[in-house]
């Protein structure tokens, strides 16, 4: 799907559903910042949440004490509706409108955290783009909490086709520059009460 394509997919979803919506909707992140806090020293991690959209994890990020924390989306839609609901805390985030597939990295990161939007990824090359922007990302040392659909998960999203993943295939796409350290397999409730079956990996940035 061309990127103008996507991004009119993902405004049209936040502009018609809202925040609370969308399938992926979570009211508290609690698994992401388990994960987080296990692997990074919050005090002083700089954190780039990919797909991040109107997601509460930034603002659980602030509130935990994060300092360098930057939300990447297609969606100026999204964003515009995280920074409404922040406020002037706004202020204290990155935000990025772009397609990770075509954005360059400026800046290293301690964690890389995508909810749900590798999987979306349905083409060979546009995956091949994003572990590269991962690669150049993620600090040696660093981590990657990345979650998609399991094996057991929904085959569509939003009307889109998604590639589904336990652990160890995941592991196997992003490469050997990363090593699998933790996975975590999850119910997710969405906002009307159906189940989808998540799997979360960590990976640490070895090479």
């Amino acid at each position: 799907m061309q990127n103008k394509n996507r991004q009119a997919q993902w405004d049209n979803a936040y502009q018609t559903k809202g925040e609370a919506g969308v399938s992926w909707f979570e009211d508290t992140p609690a698994i992401s910042l388990e994960l987080i806090r296990k692997h990074a020293t919050i005090a002083s991690t700089s954190l780039i949440d990919v797909g991040g959209g109107a997601s509460r994890l930034v603002d659980a990020l602030l509130d935990e004490g994060v300092k360098m924390v930057t939300v990447l989306d297609l969606s100026p839609s999204a964003l515009e509706a995280a920074k409404a609901r922040l406020g002037l805390r706004a202020d204290d985030v990155q935000w990025i409108a772009a397609d990770v597939t075509e954005w360059e990295p400026d800046q290293s990161y301690d964690i890389w955290h995508d909810r749900a939007a590798f999987h979306f990824l349905t083409d060979p090359e546009d995956r091949a783009a994003y572990i590269e922007r991962l690669t150049a990302a993620v600090a040696l040392g660093g981590h990657a909490v990345i979650a998609t659909f399991a094996p057991d998960g929904p085959e569509r999203c939003s009307g889109l086709p998604v590639v589904r993943y336990d652990p160890a295939a995941l592991a196997e796409m992003i490469g050997p520059s990363f090593r699998l350290v933790e996975q975590l397999m999850h119910q997710h409730t969405t906002p009307w009460n159906s189940t989808q079956a998540f799997q979360f990996s960590v990976l640490e940035r070895v090479g």
